[in-house]
């Protein structure tokens, strides 16, 4: 059987857990044919309105979207906007046990407008607050009972620094993952960065990576660069024993390190050549993929280059969209 085979053939057998910050992305989609005489600013005349799944709940959305089963883990708002969110899932078919709402919270919305196919404008209403104790100790519940009542195949940990990554909801779903020597993936913000210890991958962006290590990279060419990831890599197994540290670096590919070797192994993928739209909700393709590729039992750099493959196709689209599983497959069948 050939990885991609591999990697296929286990796509429907997995419960993939998302335990992060979950919110609504709306859309306003118009055209722009003139500019405001209240100030030099373009008039968007809006022509409809979308609400899909966003933050952690894109990854659902991509791991679903590949045939997987997602089991979302967050806290939302005692809102409006919770119900719209929890009937979005509902529309899509999706596990709602992780699921919980609290009168401490708000419901994170992004609301981006789109004039003319362009991205002109985000409006984002949010609370970032880390989760009130009686909140934690009810996501860590819920956490313990996911864990007890399903067979989970992979775990994600997706930080967009909202707080429901707190250090002790951290720390509890890795012990819980870990006893069962289950693989664990994380795609980190700034505020935690340090607090995900003992993961088996820790997948920030370049940008993330320096501002976590408060360390520069040398991009003055490839040799340089690689030189200064590997030093950074080697920094995160070393204070967080971390397993495989990948770093997404934009135009110029993903780096990854491979720690459970005798000898690290590290290697920069170039991306492929793509006409790039829109990068939102790239990262969370990436994950998404280089997750289930593992819990598929497939070797790291095999993995990257699925999960690269997936996160340029993404880029061709306006807005966060999950990927295409039938192109995704037929386009790596066609590298083969």
């Amino acid at each position: 059987m050939t990885p991609l085979q591999q990697f296929t053939e286990s796509l429907e057998g997995q419960n993939i857990l998302i335990v992060g910050d979950v919110m609504v992305d709306a859309y306003m989609w118009g055209n722009v044919n003139r500019i405001s005489p209240e100030a030099p600013v373009p008039i968007v005349e809006i022509q409809r309105r979308e609400r899909r799944l966003g933050g952690a709940a894109n990854v659902a959305v991509n791991i679903q979207s590949m045939g997987g089963n997602p089991v979302m883990c967050s806290v939302l708002g005692n809102d409006d906007e919770s119900k719209e969110f929890l009937q979005i899932m509902y529309d899509h078919n999706m596990d709602k046990r992780g699921i919980t709402t609290s009168d401490n919270r708000i419901t994170t919305v992004k609301t981006r407008i789109i004039g003319n196919g362009t991205h002109m404008l985000r409006i984002d209403e949010e609370m970032t607050a880390p989760l009130a104790a009686t909140d934690e100790q009810m996501m860590t519940d819920r956490l313990d009972k996911i864990f007890k009542t399903m067979n989970i195949s992979a775990v994600i940990l997706q930080d967009y620094d909202k707080g429901n990554l707190t250090p002790a909801v951290i720390d509890h779903v890795v012990e819980l993952a870990r006893r069962k020597k289950i693989i664990t993936t994380v795609d980190p913000k700034h505020r935690n960065f340090a607090n995900f210890h003992d993961v088996t991958l820790f997948k920030p962006n370049l940008k993330e990576l320096k501002e976590g290590l408060n360390i520069e990279i040398d991009e003055s060419s490839a040799e340089t660069m690689k030189r200064d990831l590997d030093e950074a890599a080697l920094l995160l197994h070393q204070r967080q024993h971390i397993d495989v540290v990948l770093i997404t670096l934009s135009a110029k590919g993903v780096y990854v390190c491979d720690f459970r070797q005798e000898e690290p192994y590290s290697l920069i993928i170039p991306a492929h050549l793509r006409s790039i739209c829109d990068v939102s909700g790239a990262g969370d393709t990436v994950i998404s993929v280089i997750t289930m590729a593992l819990a598929a039992g497939l070797d790291v750099e095999t993995a990257v280059r699925y999960a690269n493959m997936a996160g340029g196709i993404v880029c061709e689209e306006v807005g966060v969209v999950p990927v295409n599983r039938e192109r995704l497959l037929s386009e790596l069948a066609s590298l083969q």
